[in-house]
């Protein structure tokens, strides 16, 4: 390959298109195969990760400039198109480089056909900068399309995040501004193992927990996360396992439960917190592979137990915990900054399954906490059907239930995930 950086990425799009991959999965893996590190690896990370996040601005722009349309397009071309539109106007590449080096892909990794096509394409792109073709592809439409094209998020989405905002519309433009803004890794201390004192970085804004990674880098390079008395972990979701803990209990507290544990890392820092209480966990995950993911972050802790069942249909007994967490399978529109793929694969119908399940799972874990216990019903996504929808649909009636709070951390606000968590407590 005579351009490997760029050939990587081409690659790892088209396993993103046609595979279902996740960038954050299949990218390091191939940059680890072709022995690409340091400045190349990071060049290859953004020209994924950058064109997937701009995917939809860049198809309107295509869309344009093609006689017969983006649709006409076979979708390896689709794919190096977007690349190269993306070296055009959101990276400081010169523009002839850009357009050389996508056309020299195209030869590479497609063919000789579509070589003239793609040159003409992106010659034409080429002539305008980002702005100048958000005003034009934009022009006449109203401002949720328009938003939907200029800040690259569905229709659908913006609508719903509109809607979660209470129909703000200066916060609806921060907050899509801030999913195309990679995040900073950050740390968590886990509480016995591990002080954000021992670890790099400057302190999170809101958990006690957290060092926020301001230069980048490796965590896999630090000591302490490699031997798991810290970890990788968004402060939202460091506040979800914080919140449960905090919320008070009287009388017994020995026996948490995370009902949905997967990857595990809620259920190693509430372990943690556990741990510092002398109570147990049970870290519940419905997958054995991702089972497995929750075994090797607790496995400093052993006052962790991992089981592996339905969280709906669990062998547990009625009232047989005091805690309970319920970190719901979601559809993750609170962490698209971090999963630039996702926005693109998620549709509006996926919530008429998601719903019922995330429903199901928070009455399952108010059979489980005992009387005076509390549950966190978490999901990493402010969709108002999955956040205060569910709640109100299993609470509403119930006289041995009570909501404490609610709360919803936003990344243009908090820096943060969009994560929401309501405290309930059995009554």
């Amino acid at each position: 390959m005579s351009d490997p950086v760029r050939s990587v990425a081409f690659h790892a799009l088209r396993a993103v298109s046609e595979q279902d991959a996740y960038v954050n999965l299949v990218l390091p893996a191939m940059l680890d195969e072709h022995h690409i590190e340091g400045r190349d690896a990071a060049f290859a990370t953004e020209l994924v990760h950058g064109t997937l996040r701009r995917q939809g601005t860049y198809d309107a722009i295509i869309d344009r400039v093609a006689s017969k349309g983006v649709r006409s397009i076979d979708p390896p071309v689709l794919d190096a198109l977007r690349l190269g539109a993306h070296q055009l106007l959101n990276m400081r590449v010169p523009a002839h480089a850009a357009v050389s080096e996508t056309v020299d892909v195209v030869r590479r990794e497609i063919g000789h056909k579509p070589v003239a096509f793609t040159n003409a394409l992106l010659r034409k792109i080429g002539q305008k900068d980002l702005d100048g073709w958000i005003g034009l592809v934009t022009a006449g439409l109203g401002a949720d399309e328009a938003r939907a094209i200029s800040a690259s998020h569905p229709l659908w989405i913006v609508k719903a995040l509109r809607e979660a905002l209470g129909g703000h519309a200066a916060q609806i433009d921060k907050l899509l501004a801030a999913d195309n803004v990679p995040p900073r890794v950050t740390l968590v201390a886990r509480p016995g193992l591990s002080s954000p004192d021992q670890l790099p970085g400057t302190p999170g804004r809101l958990s006690p927990y957290a060092r926020i990674l301001d230069e980048g880098g490796d965590p896999g390079a630090i000591a302490e996360v490699r031997d798991g008395r810290a970890g990788v972990q968004d402060e939202g979701s460091q506040l979800v396992a914080i919140a449960l803990a905090d919320a008070v209990v009287e009388g017994s507290d020995e026996r948490w439960l995370d009902v949905c544990a997967g990857p595990g890392g809620k259920a190693a820092l509430l372990g943690a917190l556990a741990a510092g209480r002398g109570a147990s966990l049970v870290a519940n995950e419905m997958q054995e592979h991702r089972a497995e993911l929750v075994r090797h972050g607790v496995r400093r802790l052993d006052n962790v137990e991992v089981t592996v069942f339905d969280g709906r249909e669990g062998p547990w007994e009625p009232g047989s915990f005091d805690r309970v967490l319920v970190d719901a399978p979601c559809t993750g529109l609170g962490a698209l900054r971090r999963r630039p793929e996702s926005r693109w694969r998620r549709k509006p119908e996926d919530l008429d399954d998601l719903v019922p399940l995330q429903e199901a799972l928070l009455r399952r874990s108010l059979e489980l906490v005992r009387p005076g216990g509390v549950v966190a019903y978490a999901t990493c996504s402010p969709h108002l059907r999955e956040t205060t929808g569910v709640v109100e649909a299993v609470t509403r009636g119930r006289s041995d239930v009570v909501v404490e709070s609610t709360q919803q951390w936003w990344p243009h606000i908090d820096g943060t995930d969009a994560m929401f968590c309501a405290i309930v407590r059995r009554s």
